[in-house]
């Protein structure tokens, strides 16, 4: 029986080596990070030490960082903004979305950098000066360029799953001399924006996975991600030649691939090629289970027949040529034997 292999890496990265050594030699430290005796103290320094590291992948300044649960908690701090209207990319992932609103006064712009379903890469529109920019930038760190310092944002989301560290932790970046009110409110942690013990296994991995991930992008890992991506586009496309490469010919991710496959929804083909051993998605993981056409693709003009028939795959460093392109011979029959059950 061959082994599955695993195409879902915008979802969740596998945890990296250097993420899990980290959270072990972490388990042994016992102290608090806010307690000023040796023991907290060298808990503070392992955050300390993966914030540094966490800047330094996101090109920002280490005073910048504030720790999370994740982007999604990082991005709910839109609500606390002193702003009446809330501007999001209509194609934005739904943490963002959710923070939608009209009102009087002043107003401020969520923008998502690089699409979590589509992988299409976007700079923010212009703005007038004085209102506030968030980005979304957890599909981007540790795959493509990026520098928190010189896109002019204010603040930005991460999460440490997207680059190979542990789910439940991430950060909220915020632009040195910009004020933001905490979203978790209580102790003086984080500088006073994030109340709460810092989760310090959690951050420990984030910071080497994260110092893991730029390495990847400087020694040019993501260029051979992007070569199996194109070859896996050219054998869907080339044998099924209805088929629909979402974002094609525009700046992209280098692992992902949004193919609509009309006639064939994309729950089926996910339930199909799970079945056959892949792992795949047709969409964003936060709204797996959703039967309905999606939300970033009819943003995009497709209608909801199309965008309801759509997978999306996303490779990552150390897929071999033989798994992609076996993957696509699977789909490719699995597709035609769709087609003729519907003709």
């Amino acid at each position: 029986m061959r082994p599955r292999v695993y195409l879902d890496w915008n979802a969740t990265a596998p945890l990296r080596p250097e993420a899990r050594a980290a959270m072990l030699a972490a388990m042994d430290v016992v102290g608090n990070p806010s307690s000023v005796h040796a023991e907290g103290r060298a808990a503070r320094a392992l955050v300390e030490r993966a914030r540094a590291q966490v800047a330094a992948a996101v090109g920002c300044k280490p005073a910048e960082v504030v720790f999370t649960s994740g982007a999604t908690e990082a991005a709910a701090v839109l609500a606390r903004l002193p702003v009446g209207t809330v501007e999001v990319d209509p194609t934005a992932h739904d943490c963002l979305w959710s923070q939608r609103r009209e009102g009087p006064g002043a107003r401020a712009l969520a923008w998502g950098h690089a699409n979590n379903e589509t992988g299409v890469i976007a700079d923010a529109p212009a703005r007038e000066a004085g209102v506030p920019l968030l980005l979304d930038i957890v599909q981007a760190v540790g795959k493509v360029p990026f520098s928190f310092a010189w896109s002019g944002a204010e603040m930005a989301i991460v999460s440490a799953h997207k680059f190979g560290g542990p789910k439940g932790v991430g950060a909220l970046i915020v632009r040195d001399g910009f004020e933001v009110a905490p979203v978790l409110t209580g102790g003086g942690q984080e500088m006073g924006r994030r109340a709460g013990t810092e989760n310090i296994l959690g951050i420990a991995g984030m910071g080497a996975a994260a110092e893991a991930a730029q390495r990847d992008l400087a020694n040019g890992v993501w260029d051979e991600v992007a070569e199996l991506r194109n070859i896996l586009e050219v054998g869907l496309s080339s044998a099924a030649n209805n088929t629909i490469s979402v974002g094609k010919g525009e700046p992209r991710l280098p692992n992902t691939l949004c193919l609509i496959a009309p006639g064939w929804k994309g729950e089926t083909q996910v339930m199909a090629m799970d079945l056959a051993g892949f792992a795949v998605s047709a969409g964003s993981a936060c709204s797996s289970g959703k039967v309905r056409a999606s939300r970033v693709l009819t943003a995009m003009g497709y209608d909801d027949a199309l965008a309801a028939q759509a997978m999306r795959v996303s490779l990552g460093p150390g897929m071999r040529r033989d798994e992609v392109l076996r993957f696509a011979d699977v789909w490719c029959a699995q597709y035609r034997k769709a087609l003729n059950r519907a003709a």
